[in-house]
Order: C-alpha cells, then sequence, then structure tokens
C-alpha cells in the first residue's frame, strides 16, 4: 500500500482529480496504489502465477467475480499495478457499446490502442516507436549497402522468432526502414510521414488495401481469422523485447447479458475463443471481470453450450479455492478494519484537495461508525458504496455542515445505495445491442 508520504506529495489539483473520479464511482488508474488495502490472499496467488508460471511460459484465463459495488475494475486495476511491476506488458480493455466484446477485431484494436509497460505513453504507436528507437544508433548515417545489409538481419532475426507471423516480421522492419534509410531519389519526408502513418494504423488493426500494403511485404490487414495469429505475433514480439509476457484484462463482460439472443451468441463465442487460444498460448494471462449472474442467470454462460461446457465447474465449490479459475470477490469482502485504512487514505486526499483539515468533523471514530453502520446493513462489502458515503461527508464538512452522527448516517447510506443502484441500471441497460 502507499504510504502517507506519498499522498502528501500530491498536488491539490491532482487530488481534486482523484476525488471528482471517486464522486463517479472509479479510482484513476494511476493512483491505484494509494487504495490498495485487503485480498491481499488473492493477490498473492495472482502475484505467484505471474512470477513462478506466466513469465516461464504459462499461459491462463481467470474470472473476477464481484456484485456491482464490489470493486472488480480497482481490483484488475491493482493487478495490472502488479503486473507492469513484474515487468509485462499489460492491456486493460473495457467493454462498452464502442468496444463490444461479440466483435473480435475491434477488441483486438482496443487492446493494442491500450499497451502499456516500461515504455512512455500507451499504446502499440509507443510500443513500436520505444523499440526503433533502441535501434536508431545501428540505423542511422548508414550508406545504403551497409542499411541494407542490417535491415536483412533484422528482417531475417524477426522472422526466425517462433510463432512470429511473417506479416507482422514484415512491418516491423518496414517501420525501422522508414524512419532511418536516406530518402531516396524523388522522395519527401511527406512520404515517409504517410507511409508511417500506414504502418501505425496497420499495428493498431485498422482496415489498409492492400495496394498501401503491398510495398511493405504486407498481405493481410487484421480480420477474425488471423486475428489469433496477430495476438501471437505480438507476444512473440514483446518477449524478444526482453518483457515477461503479457496481461490482458477485460472489464465489465456482463454488459453481454442484456443484449439479443444472437449478440450475446457471438460475444460468448469469443470469450471461448480467448480461452482456447490461452490454452495453446504461452506468456499470457486474461482477466475478465463479471457479476454472479454471468454465472447463475440463463442468458449467462449457460446459454451457450460451447462456452459453458468449458466453464461449468465456475463457482461450483462452497470452499474457497484461490488457485482456481475463479476470483470471488463476492465472498471475501473487505474487512472493517481495511475499509477504515481507505477512509483515512480518502480523508486525507480530499483534505489536500480542498487545502482544509477534516479531523475535528470527520474523525476517526466517524469513519469506524459508517463502517458499523454499513455493516450492520449488510452492505459491508459494497466498497463502491462506502466511497461514496465517505466522499458525500467530507464534502459536507468541508462546506461547514457538521454531521449528525446519531440520526444522519443511515439516511446518507441509504441515499449513497440509491446512488450506486442507479449507476447500476444505467451500467446494465442494452446500450450495443446490433
Amino acid at each position: 500500500m502507499t504510504s502517507q508520504i506519498e499522498i502528501q506529495q500530491l498536488k491539490p489539483f491532482e487530488a481534486r482529480a482523484i476525488v471528482e473520479s471517486l464522486r463517479k464511482g472509479s479510482v484513476p488508474i494511476d493512483y491505484v496504489p494509494f487504495f490498495t488495502v485487503g485480498r491481499q490472499k488473492w493477490l498473492s496467488f495472482i502475484e505467484e502465477d505471474l512470477e513462478q508460471y506466466i513469465a516461464e511460459g504459462g499461459s491462463k484465463v481467470r474470472f473476477i467475480n464481484g456484485d456491482y459495488g464490489d470493486g472488480k475494475t480497482h481490483f484488475m486495476s491493482i493487478i495490472r499495478h502488479l503486473a507492469l511491476q513484474q515487468g509485462f506488458v499489460v492491456s486493460f480493455v473495457v467493454l462498452t457499446r464502442e468496444v463490444p466484446v461479440h466483435k473480435f477485431e475491434v477488441i483486438y484494436q482496443e487492446l493494442v490502442r491500450q499497451i502499456c509497460g516500461t515504455f512512455e505513453g500507451t499504446g502499440i504507436r509507443h510500443l513500436v516507436d520505444h523499440w526503433a528507437s533502441l535501434l536508431e544508433s545501428d540505423f542511422t548515417k548508414k550508406e545504403v549497402s551497409a542499411f541494407q545489409e542490417k535491415s536483412n538481419v533484422l528482417s531475417e532475426t524477426l522472422r526466425s522468432l517462433s510463432g512470429m507471423d511473417l506479416n507482422f516480421a514484415n512491418a516491423l522492419t518496414a517501420l525501422i526502414d522508414q524512419k532511418y534509410r536516406s530518402l531516396a531519389d524523388g522522395e519527401t519526408q511527406e512520404d515517409r510521414t504517410r507511409n508511417l502513418e500506414i504502418l501505425y494504423q496497420w499495428f493498431e488493426g485498422g482496415k489498409i488495401s492492400k495496394r498501401e500494403l503491398k510495398p511493405f511485404q504486407i498481405f493481410e490487414s487484421l480480420n477474425k481469422t488471423n486475428s489469433k495469429r496477430f495476438l501471437t505475433s505480438l507476444i512473440v514480439w514483446i518477449r524478444h523485447l526482453d518483457y515477461k509476457g503479457f496481461v490482458l484484462l477485460m472489464d465489465e463482460l456482463e454488459t453481454i447479458i442484456p443484449q439479443s439472443a444472437s449478440v450475446r451468441n457471438a460475444g460468448y463465442e469469443n470469450v471461448r475463443l480467448l480461452i482456447d487460444n490461452t490454452e495453446q498460448a504461452q506468456y499470457l494471462h486474461i482477466f475478465f471481470s463479471i457479476i454472479p449472474d454471468v454465472l447463475l442467470s440463463e442468458k449467462g454462460f449457460k446459454s451457450y453450450d460451447a462456452l459453458w461446457s468449458r466453464v461449468r465447474s465456475v463457482g461450483e465449490s462452497k470452499k474457497l479455492n484461490y488457485r482456481s479459475i475463479l476470483i470471488d470477490l463476492h465472498r471475501t469482502p473487505l474487512q472493517t478494519e481495511e475499509l477504515v485504512k481507505l477512509g483515512y487514505a480518502l480523508r486525507e486526499i480530499h483534505e489536500i484537495s480542498y487545502r482544509w483539515d477534516s479531523k475535528d468533523l470527520i474523525n476517526d471514530d466517524l469513519i469506524k461508525k459508517i463502517c458499523q453502520a454499513q455493516n450492520q446493513m449488510g452492505l459491508l462489502s459494497e466498497v463502491r458504496l462506502f466511497i461514496k458515503q465517505v466522499i458525500r461527508y467530507l464534502d459536507m464538512a468541508e462546506q461547514g455542515i457538521a454531521p449528525d452522527v446519531e440520526d444522519d448516517i443511515t439516511e446518507q447510506i441509504v441515499l449513497s445505495q440509491q446512488e450506486v443502484e442507479q449507476e447500476k441500471v444505467e451500467q446494465l441497460q442494452p446500450k450495443w445491442d446490433s
């Protein structure tokens, strides 16, 4: 967990941005360590998996199960942080109207746009540019023959990587060529800029014409048939760059439930394909976040036999198995003392945001009473509700409205719960049925 000193280093604007995100029910991904409390057992097993299995060539899929407000997205953000610390490339994909799970090509496009690692920026453009910058000294200021010789060696090296697709290798070689080869007679810098944009868009899964790709010896653009090959090539190349592997986080799979049967079936087929791919892949870990209805509802996994036959045992065990395919946050809620620690972090960030001292009004006892009241109402597991509740009290106190501890807490929890329930309804509305 991030220390108090690190929280205190926040500038007021940064703290304010965090508070604004928390009001909307989310934690800014760059500040996840500030809010990492509890569920250490799940995290320790995931960390061990990454270090001792995935980084050694293993591959697997796990499902993160929790109701709305149980902290699934936050938990996935913690996994993202752990994976980056361990030297993996990570992509965090949120399934939405624009990124529907039933369109695999779109998933791949978003996957490569969200890639991050030790390089600056986010997305495959930044990754290929980072790789190219590492080779700059080898290729710049070379005579044509010397450049071509080095380019041939690079091409052969990339093509010889086990699992590397020819098109992917040629695209990487072409990128170096366009960046560092001296301009030929009649060639302009504008030509190079245009060619580089074509290559960037190809890496991003864009639809580029065969005529535009032919000069680079690229013969295919992304489609559902070759997407598995492209993903494999991406992982092979990532490993070539000395990363430990690839971690893919796919959030809000439950948004598929309200869709039509045809859309659901197409989406579940893609989930099945991803599960099948991991059985043949290496250095790959995929996480899906789901709500219990995905396992229990007649419109959930059980509605698609080809997928249900693969996952029907998920969640059947009455005992928690921390190595199982299911990470069950719903059955392992944060404890009161962990929520209290979270409340302290929220209070400190709010103080920095608005440059005030809250402790006279929002003291340790009040934060503990909020936890106790939420527990008495059977709502202790709802982390999102707790966060909204604490932020609401902090907002009121900062404006000079002293909380009425005896009469107010239950009423305020009900108000916060209504907000959370409304968000849940909006979250599950069928928004991309097509």
